[in-house]
């Protein structure tokens, strides 16, 4: 007897051959894929976060803090270039932007937030707004 197989259109072998190509963006080999990790603590009056940002100058760096909402974005760049009596035998290079936003329970002090860059490290000291937006709700 002979094995029944499913008609699969050519249009559903394009799909699985470019499925989630368009999703993700594309990354060479060898090249690291950028992410902003963080560390985020609280007490009574700020909220301190570490962030990581290896490889990017402090001028390419951008905090943005609307109420209670901070956005951290930073633009690599990196260039790679191997030599060999002075001629090029390869060159790397990758440009892009990394950004990561969040939300915390408290607005923040704009006027008297703190940055500081150090060894890879965004070090952000966010004080909390007196008088916050926050409220207790009775339930009924």
């Amino acid at each position: 007897m002979a094995d029944i197989t499913r008609f699969k259109p050519v249009d559903d072998v394009f799909d699985d051959m470019f499925r989630g190509f368009f999703m993700r963006p594309v990354r060479f080999e060898g090249q690291p894929e950028m992410k902003i990790k963080m560390d985020v603590k609280e007490d009574d009056k700020n909220y301190t976060v570490h962030a990581e940002i290896p490889g990017v100058k402090k001028e390419d760096i951008h905090v943005t803090i609307e109420g209670s909402q901070v956005s951290i974005s930073a633009e690599v760049r990196n260039l790679k270039e191997e030599k060999k009596d002075d001629k090029v035998l390869r060159s790397e290079r990758y440009y892009g932007k990394v950004s990561r936003s969040f939300s915390l329970e408290q607005d923040v002090d704009e006027a008297t937030a703190q940055a500081k860059y150090t060894d890879g490290v965004l070090e952000l000291v966010l004080p909390k707004r007196a008088g916050g937006r926050s409220r207790k709700l009775n339930i009924m």
